[in-house]
């Protein structure tokens, strides 16, 4: 049986994620494409398994909550950054195939694309 060690193993985890943001800093764009598409995958990229470590906590908290050992905001404050997470998973989902898009090379022949206005509009 391995023995964890939880908070060391935070620490290590928080690292390698400060690690990968100074590679994708540097990366190249179909490597940086790579990297956001697996860090964003909903299932098993680390914004999904975020969200689900904070809905867990979450849940922790309500426990905690129920019987007086913490405030109920924080409890509340994590079901809302469970919730937020969970709904920026579902609208980065949409744009999986626009990110995929990027992992290829573009044709030697084909004119870049143009830019355009960076005006998003939010829908649910």
């Amino acid at each position: 049986m391995t023995v964890y060690d939880p908070e060391a193993l935070a620490r290590q985890i928080a690292q390698q994620i400060a690690d990968l943001n100074e590679y994708l800093i540097v990366a190249s764009p179909q490597q940086a494409a790579r990297i956001l598409g697996q860090v964003l995958e909903p299932e098993e990229g680390v914004l999904g398994s975020l969200t689900t470590l904070v809905a867990t906590g979450s849940r922790f908290a309500q426990g905690r909550a129920l019987n007086g050992n913490l405030p109920p905001e924080v409890w509340l404050a994590l079901g809302r950054a469970s919730n937020e997470l969970h709904e920026i998973t579902l609208d980065l989902d949409e744009h999986a195939e626009d990110i995929r898009r990027l992992t290829q090379s573009p044709p030697s022949t084909a004119l870049p694309p143009a830019p355009s206005p960076l005006v998003a509009r939010r829908h649910r």
